[in-house]
């Protein structure tokens, strides 16, 4: 099959530079409805950070010595349980009220809806163009074979089956300049752009609502209860094990470079082990099962951590 060279001429380059000038344009627009940026709050930053800050602790901890960790442990767990970072620390158990009435929340919400808007109503535009001048155009042929699983994303708006799969249709190549000229924006705009088609796709799924749920909002633009969330991530701290991670550091290390034998770390387990069932087996009888069975847990746990 032959293209007439019109069609690469009046359609292929002409679909391509429209969808880079518009990208362009968008981006701009974007930057301009930002507008000057603002300043984040100080009350609300202090509420993300203290999460922050416990589950690095409980991912972390085994840098710290054990009095280290249990301190920031106990002080973390206390803020939480009192309120400390919470941003309204007096009014975190009264019922939420309308949101719509919160001017922040509004603000916040009509911010999201323009940019998305932005981001849709740009490529709807070019979409419809394409369809109706450009409807059932092969452009190209892909100069490398494809199975035939690529015909449905590669022949969008061409009803036939014998056409060989590497021929390219109008909306198809759409969708590939879609996807494709991100390397161009970032080029021509710089990292961090607004032309951005991945954006545009989440803006189509979540219309609006994505955009406006800040990092106190949930999945469904509700603000979370910050209150229930720390006393979650206190019960996660009470649960953190300390593992100390320079125990027999001096062993491992001889261990590691041959100048010992593996079986001291096979021995000096059996022995940890050993001990943590005696001291379980010696415990005072009003000592509750759950303790007993945490302590020996853990021994073992340090223990398997040495080998």
């Amino acid at each position: 099959m032959l293209l007439d060279p019109a069609i690469r001429n009046w359609v292929l380059i002409p679909i391509m530079l429209v969808m880079v000038l518009v990208g362009i344009v968008r981006h701009y627009v974007t930057v301009l409805l930002n507008g000057t940026p603002k300043k984040a709050d100080l009350k609300s930053a202090r509420e993300t950070k203290a999460l922050q800050r416990a589950a690095i602790l409980r991912a972390h901890g085994s840098h710290l010595p054990e009095q280290a960790f249990q301190a920031r442990k106990s002080y973390l767990s206390e803020a939480f349980e009192k309120g400390t970072y919470l941003k309204d620390p007096i009014g975190s158990n009264k019922p939420k009220g309308n949101l719509m009435s919160d001017p922040a929340y509004v603000e916040t919400m009509m911010d999201g809806m323009k940019k998305n808007i932005m981001n849709i109503v740009p490529q709807t535009v070019i979409m419809g163009w394409i369809n109706f001048f450009f409807s059932g155009f092969v452009l190209i042929q892909l100069p490398f074979p494809l199975t035939i699983r690529f015909k449905s994303m590669l022949q969008r708006g061409i009803e036939t089956q014998d056409m060989d799969v590497t021929w390219v249709s109008s909306l198809s190549w759409y969708f590939l300049n879609l996807f494709g000229l991100q390397s161009v924006f970032t080029l021509i705009l710089g990292s961090g752009h607004a032309a951005d088609a991945m954006r545009d796709m989440q803006a189509m799924s979540t219309m609006g609502m994505g955009a406006a749920a800040g990092p106190q909002m949930g999945p469904t633009g509700q603000p979370q209860d910050m209150h229930k969330i720390f006393l979650g991530e206190k019960e996660n701290l009470d649960l953190a094990e300390h593992e100390w991670g320079l125990d027999d550091v001096e062993t491992r290390l001889l261990v590691k470079y041959g100048k010992k034998p593996r079986s001291v770390l096979v021995d000096k387990r059996t022995k940890a082990l050993a001990a943590a069932s005696a001291s379980a087996a010696g415990a005072s009888s009003s000592t509750p099962p759950a303790a007993l069975a945490a302590t020996a847990a853990a021994r073992s746990k340090k223990a398997r951590r040495q080998v």
